[in-house]
């Protein structure tokens, strides 16, 4: 991946994280950047990316 291509995902990402951040409990934002990001590289749509991430970060909140 170039660094054009990677600064376009991060910045997705950061748009995406925005709405879930509104109303998820306190979470560290690597944990759902990484998730949406793999699920992005893997080809996924951006909702459903979101949606994945959402889903990890349940996950991870569990402890």
């Amino acid at each position: 991946m170039d660094v054009d291509t990677l600064a376009e995902l991060l910045r997705e990402t950061e748009e995406h994280h925005g709405a879930y951040e509104a109303s998820a409990p306190k979470h560290h934002w690597s944990d759902w950047y990484a998730a949406y990001m793999v699920a992005r590289q893997g080809g996924r749509s951006s909702d459903e990316a979101a949606a994945e991430a959402a889903r990890h970060m349940e996950t991870v909140l569990k402890g």
